[in-house]
C-alpha cells in the first residue's frame, strides 16, 4: 500500500487533467534503488485508481515493445512508458543497473568463551545479507532538440532522482562541454538553456550532479551533440543612399543579407568582378560595407557573396549610377560683330563642364531671367534674342540638374545705339564780320562716345568729341568768306550720320558792326520819343501821298560798307550826299524783298522790308522829293515795320523798340542774307 503512494506521488505529479483521459501509472518492484546488473525489474501499468483492463501498450525510449501484457519483466536500463485503452500515456519510469558494489554481500560475527586456562571453540552467529542503497543513480544528460540547428536555442538537461526516503536531500547540478564547465556553474537547476548554437559548439557533453554538502557526486556518461548548419541562399544586394540617389561626394552604404544559413557566414563585395571592396565574417544573415565619398568612377555593376562552409554564393547584379552634381557654369556671349549694334541677334551660350544630365540652364540680365533652355544630354545650351538699347548691363547663367543649381559669373554687354539725325544750330544772334560764332551739333539718340565733325561747303573746319553723350560745339572767328552752308556729321565707330545743311550769311565789317551797335543806341532813344513823333511822321507822310509830293525816288551815294553812326549823330543835310530824284518821275511801285515767315511770332521785328524803284530820270531835278519825300518815305516803312526804322538810299537799318534792340540791314540785291526769325 505504501509502494502504490509513493509512485503515485513520484510518478504522477500532475494527476487527473480535466477533460482528458487519465494517465497511466507504472509501478516498479522491486521498490529499493539501486538494481544491479543481472537483477530483474518488474514493471505493472495499473489505470488510475484500477489495474489496467484489456490491451496495454509498452514503450521503451519512445519505441513499441512487443509485451502487452499488463506486467512485464525487464533487464534493460532506459526509459519506460505505458498506456491503456481507458488511459493515457503514462510518465516515464527511469530504469537503471548500476555494478555491484563492493561493501555488498553476506556479513556474520562470531563469538568465543575463555577461561584462564583453556579457550572454548568460537560460535557463529546467523549469516546477513547487507545490499548498500544508493542515494540516487548516476545522472543522464539529455538535449532538446537533440539535434539542434545552427543559430537557435537548445536546453540540455541532467536528470537523476533521489529514493523516495531521501527526497529531502537537495542534489546541485553543472553541465560540461570537453572539461570546459557552461553557464554560471554549479546550480540547483537540473537545467541549462543555451540561447544559440553554432556549428563550432559541436562536440562531447556531459553533466555532474551532487549532494550541497559535496559528499556524493556522480557524472553522466558522454553525449556527442553535432550542431547541424543550413547552407546560405537567396544572397541579395541593396544599396541604402541618401534621398535615395547616389550622389558624388555623399556616402553610400552596400548590404549584402541571405534568405537562408546559420552560423558564421562570410561576405563579401566586388565591383565589375574584378574590384575587391571589403570583406566581413558576421553570425548574422546581413552585413553592410559602407563606401566614403563616392566619386564618378566608382559607378559600374556591383555584386556580393555569401558563405558559412559549404562555398560562397553569389547575388545578382546591380548597376550603381553616380550623379554628378553640375560645376559652375560658364556664359560666352556670341556677336555677329566685335561691338554689339541695336537690332543684331546675340546668343548667350551656357555650359557646365561637370554634371550629370539632363540639365536646365537659365539666363539672366541684372537678375531678371530671359528665358531657359534644356540639355538632355549634357553639354550646353543658348539662348538667342535681338538687342535693343535697353539690353546693355551684366547677363549670367544658372546650370540645374535637381541635385544642386550653380551660378556663372557676369559678363558685361555693351549695346551700342547708332547715332540718329544730328542737328545743327547756329547759335550767334548776329553773324557780322569779326565775331566768334558757335557751331552746335547734337544728335537724337546715339552711345557715347560721339566725334562731331563741322563743314562748311563740305571743306572740314573741325571737330569735337561729346565723351559722355549730347552734343558738341565749335567756335571761330567769322569772315565775309564765311556765308555759304554749314553743316555736321556725327560718329561713334559706327555709321556716320551727317545734318541738313544751314545757310549762313555774314553782315558786313567790323566798321559796318560799330555802326550797327550805335543804331542800336539811337534806335532805343528814339522809341522814347513816344507816340506823338510817330503819329506826326505818319501824318506827314499821309498827306504827300495825297497832294502827289512823292512823285520819284532817288538812290543815295552812301557806299553800303560805310559807317552809319555819322548820319544818326548829326543833321539830315550832312554826311553822305544827299539822293536826287527826277521831278517828271514818279515812285514806280514798292516791291517786297523779304517777308517774315512767322508774323505771330511775339517778338516779331518786322513785317516786310520793301525796295524802291525810281523812274529812269535825272534825280537832281527833284529837290523837293529829295528833302521831303525821304522823311515821308522813312514814317511810310515805320507803319509796315510796327517801330521806327531809318532809310539812306539803298540801305534800310531797322530796329524794334523792345526790351532789346535788335539790328539788321537790307541790302540792294542780297535779299537772302536776311535771317528767318525776328530775333537776328
Amino acid at each position: 500500500m505504501h509502494l502504490w503512494l509513493l509512485l503515485l506521488l513520484v510518478l504522477a505529479p500532475g494527476g487527473e487533467q480535466s477533460g482528458a483521459a487519465p494517465k497511466a501509472v507504472v509501478l516498479l518492484q522491486p521498490t529499493l534503488f539501486p538494481v544491479f546488473k543481472g537483477e530483474t525489474v518488474t514493471l505493472t501499468c495499473k489505470e488510475f485508481h484500477s489495474p489496467a483492463l484489456g490491451d496495454t501498450s509498452w514503450y521503451l525510449e519512445g519505441n513499441l515493445l512487443k509485451e502487452k501484457s499488463e506486467e512485464i519483466r525487464v533487464k534493460k536500463p532506459g526509459k519506460y512508458q505505458c498506456e491503456t485503452r481507458r488511459s493515457s500515456l503514462s510518465d516515464p519510469v527511469h530504469v537503471d543497473f548500476s555494478p555491484v558494489s563492493r561493501d555488498n554481500g553476506e556479513y556474520h560475527c562470531t563469538a568465543s568463551r575463555q577461561y584462564l586456562w583453556k579457550i572454548h571453540k568460537p560460535e557463529r552467529s546467523n549469516r546477513l545479507r547487507i545490499q548498500v542503497q544508493e542515494l540516487f543513480p548516476p545522472p543522464k544528460l539529455t538535449a532538446r532538440p537533440s539535434e539542434p540547428i545552427e543559430g537557435r536555442p537548445v536546453a540540455l538537461k541532467c536528470e537523476t532522482w533521489l529514493a523516495p526516503q531521501r527526497s529531502h536531500i537537495q542534489l546541485k547540478f553543472c553541465f560540461f562541454k570537453e572539461g570546459q564547465a557552461l553557464g554560471a556553474g554549479w546550480s540547483k537547476s537540473p537545467e541549462l538553456q543555451i540561447p544559440t548554437m553554432w556549428s563550432e559548439d559541436s562536440g562531447s557533453y556531459w553533466c555532474e550532479a551532487q549532494t550541497e554538502t559535496s559528499s556524493i557526486r556522480k557524472q553522466s556518461s558522454q553525449s556527442q551533440i553535432h550542431v547541424q548548419r543550413i547552407p546560405v541562399s537567396d544572397v541579395n544586394l541593396e544599396i541604402r543612399a541618401p534621398g535615395g540617389q547616389v550622389i558624388e561626394g555623399e556616402d553610400l552604404v552596400l548590404v549584402c543579407s541571405v534568405a537562408k544559413g546559420t552560423g558564421t557566414i562570410t561576405f563579401s563585395w566586388h565591383r565589375e568582378g574584378r574590384v575587391s571592396l571589403g570583406r566581413k565574417t558576421e553570425r548574422s544573415s546581413w552585413a553592410e560595407l559602407p563606401v566614403f565619398a563616392v566619386k564618378e568612377r566608382d559607378a559600374g555593376r556591383y555584386y556580393c557573396t555569401a558563405d558559412n562552409v559549404h562555398g560562397p554564393i553569389l547575388s545578382k547584379w546591380i548597376v550603381v549610377t553616380v550623379r554628378v552634381p553640375v560645376s559652375h557654369p560658364v556664359i560666352t556671349l556670341r556677336t555677329p560683330r566685335a561691338q554689339a549694334v541695336v537690332g543684331d541677334v546675340v546668343e548667350l551660350h551656357c555650359e557646365a563642364q561637370r554634371g550629370s544630365p539632363p540639365i536646365l540652364y537659365r539666363f539672366y540680365h541684372e537678375d531678371v531671367m530671359l528665358g531657359n533652355n534644356s540639355a538632355p544630354s549634357g553639354g550646353g545650351a543658348s539662348f538667342n534674342f535681338s538687342l535693343m538699347a535697353e539690353h546693355s548691363g551684366n547677363y549670367s547663367c544658372e546650370a540645374d540638374n535637381g541635385l544642386r543649381a550653380q551660378h556663372s559669373h557676369r559678363v558685361t554687354l555693351n549695346v551700342i545705339v547708332p547715332v540718329f539725325h544730328p542737328v545743327l544750330t547756329f547759335r550767334e544772334p548776329r553773324a557780322v564780320v569779326g565775331d566768334v560764332v558757335e557751331l552746335h551739333c547734337e544728335v537724337q539718340r546715339g552711345s557715347p562716345p560721339i566725334l562731331y565733325r563741322f563743314y562748311h561747303e563740305d571743306v572740314t573746319l573741325g571737330n569735337s568729341s561729346a565723351l559722355s553723350g549730347g552734343g558738341a560745339s565749335f567756335k571761330f572767328s567769322v569772315t565775309t568768306e564765311h556765308s555759304g552752308n554749314y553743316s555736321c556729321e556725327a560718329s561713334n565707330g559706327l555709321e556716320a550720320q551727317r545734318s541738313e545743311a544751314v545757310a549762313v550769311n555774314i553782315i558786313g565789317s567790323s566798321r559796318n558792326r560799330k555802326g550797327l551797335n550805335t543804331a542800336g543806341v539811337i534806335g532805343g532813344l528814339l522809341s522814347i520819343l513816344g507816340l506823338a513823333a510817330t503819329a506826326a511822321l505818319l501824318y506827314h507822310f499821309r498827306t504827300q501821298m495825297k497832294s502827289g509830293g512823292i512823285a520819284a525816288a532817288g538812290t543815295s551815294s552812301c557806299r553800303p560798307n560805310e559807317s552809319l553812326e555819322p548820319s544818326l549823330s548829326r543833321p539830315s543835310g550832312t554826311g553822305c550826299q544827299e539822293p536826287s530824284y527826277p521831278e517828271s518821275l514818279a515812285l514806280v511801285e514798292l516791291e517786297p524783298v523779304y517777308r517774315n515767315v512767322n508774323p505771330e511770332d511775339s517778338n516779331l521785328l518786322y513785317s516786310e522790308i520793301l525796295r524802291f524803284q525810281h523812274a529812269k530820270g535825272n534825280s537832281a531835278n527833284s529837290p523837293r522829293l529829295h528833302q521831303q519825300d525821304n522823311v515821308g518815305m522813312v514814317s511810310w516803312l515805320s507803319s509796315f515795320s510796327a517801330g521806327p526804322l531809318l532809310y539812306f538810299g539803298t540801305d534800310c537799318l531797322c530796329f524794334y523798340p523792345g526790351t532789346r534792340s535788335h539790328l539788321f540791314r537790307v541790302k540792294e540785291g542780297t535779299p537772302r542774307g536776311l535771317p528767318k526769325t525776328g530775333r537776328q
